[in-house]
């Protein structure tokens, strides 16, 4: 038994672990898989150049494998940052179909034409500085990507809010994804309006025990005016009060995005 192949079982032995421990926080409805891919770039160059692989050669790969409704952000003021970012969101209905993408790409000669200036890069010429994987496994409250279907006005101005909720352990995290389940956080946010694209279980990245979610607005005035009216809901401070809800969250991390123009979100 090779070390590659012991590895890799370890890591999906890793992965059920997770998943049987976030499904005990609700029914076992069959939930989606996500990942949230995150380049780090320095420059103008680098920006391009990974905007043209995921528009003309990433995105359209995963469409001819069937996986649709893949997010593409950047942080609001992004073009100013010392580091800027892309944010790429995926779904997948299966691990299997996650663990089995770049053996599908590698087959597509397309994607390899398409995206040869990116795939043949040189060591000295980096199409970004760095490339961060999160893989998640989405609630039962809310088990699939669901595309905002309400947003108005022009694109480049809605705000898509992700959000991170680390937890102080284990037994706390899984306290706070019941929150969102059982005690119908998520139900509450549906209720205020606030277009959800998905809430999450961390399985495998940087910051964990964590949850991630991600919701969008028309704008930034509609983003803070949907939060004001959340903080004031009457059950929302019922839900907050509870004694079996303290605690749960000891970090929180929130990016604000806008979608890019070749985005299906």
């Amino acid at each position: 038994m090779t070390s590659g192949f012991i590895a890799t079982a370890l890591f999906f032995l890793g992965i059920m672990t997770a998943t049987t421990q976030v499904q005990a926080a609700g029914p076992t409805a069959k939930q989606d898989f996500f990942t949230i891919r995150i380049y780090q770039l320095k420059s103008d160059q680098q920006e391009q150049k990974v905007d043209k692989y995921l528009k003309d050669a990433f995105i359209p790969a995963l469409h001819r494998q069937g996986i649709a409704k893949i997010g593409v952000f950047k942080p609001i003021g992004n073009d100013t940052a010392a580091v800027r970012r892309i944010y790429v969101l995926i779904p997948f209905r299966s691990l299997e179909q996650f663990a089995g993408l770049d053996a599908s790409l590698e087959k597509d000669a397309q994607y390899r034409t398409d995206g040869k200036d990116y795939l043949d890069a040189v060591h000295n010429d980096p199409p970004y500085v760095r490339m961060e994987n999160i893989l998640l496994q989405a609630f039962p409250g809310m088990p699939r990507l669901e595309a905002p279907a309400s947003l108005k006005g022009p694109a480049s101005e809605h705000v898509y809010e992700l959000r991170s909720y680390e937890g102080p352990t284990e037994k706390y995290f899984t306290n706070k994804v019941q929150m969102f389940n059982k005690g119908d956080e998520i139900g509450l946010f549906k209720r205020l309006g606030f277009n959800a694209v998905f809430y999450a279980s961390v399985l495998s990245g940087a910051h964990m025990p964590n949850l991630m979610y991600m919701t969008s607005f028309d704008d930034m005035a509609a983003r803070d005016a949907h939060w004001k009216t959340f903080g004031a809901d009457p059950y929302w401070k019922e839900l907050s009060a509870r004694p079996e809800y303290q605690n749960n969250v000891s970090h929180i991390d929130i990016v604000f995005m806008h979608p890019t123009g070749y985005s299906d979100l």
